[in-house]
């Protein structure tokens, strides 16, 4: 499956085919440290007890590591609500560059009818190698039945990094 015959199809195929020379050197990484982690486990109602199972520490939570799945810095947005609900999120990332040390990437959104994707800034510029940049998405959608989906693609001209953004009725 591809974008480009199954539009709709984000839970089908996600971000795109593999290429494992590509992988080697995606441009962007979205990084994530156990600290992100721990607050999401935090944020799911994990027990200090049961927390401490998985980090092997004495990792407890606190009211400052309460995050919720919309939180995590995965390169994917998806959000849910009710059926001919309206629903908006703001999705906070930040990026790593692991590709040209002076460089600088556009956002391209892709959004079918019904969706909204705006992202600030829409232009990122890298000074060198693992530099970070934090951008925001803001996602509108106005989800029926079926699933929305679209696109952000982060383009230099070298490399093309694809996120997939998915509004659906829970």
């Amino acid at each position: 499956m591809s974008v480009a015959t199954n539009s709709d199809a984000e839970f089908a195929y996600g971000s795109g085919h593999i290429d494992p020379l590509k992988a080697k050197s995606p441009g962007l990484i979205y990084d994530m440290e156990e600290a992100d982690y721990v607050s999401f486990l935090c944020g799911q109602g994990y027990s200090n007890k049961n927390l401490q199972l998985i980090t092997g520490d004495n990792t407890t939570c606190t009211a400052s590591n309460n995050a919720t799945v919309y939180d995590l810095n995965y390169p994917a947005f998806t959000l849910s609500g009710s059926s001919g609900a309206s629903i908006s999120r703001v999705f906070h990332r930040t990026v790593t560059n692991v590709g040209s040390a002076s460089s600088t990437y556009k956002a391209a959104v892709v959004a079918h009818q019904g969706l909204s994707i705006q992202v600030q800034p829409s232009t990122l510029s890298f000074k060198s190698v693992g530099e970070k940049q934090s951008f925001t998405v803001t996602v509108t959608a106005s989800v029926a039945d079926a699933v929305l989906s679209g696109s952000l693609v982060w383009d230099d001209g070298e490399y093309k990094v694809r996120s997939p953004v998915v509004a659906y009725a829970a």
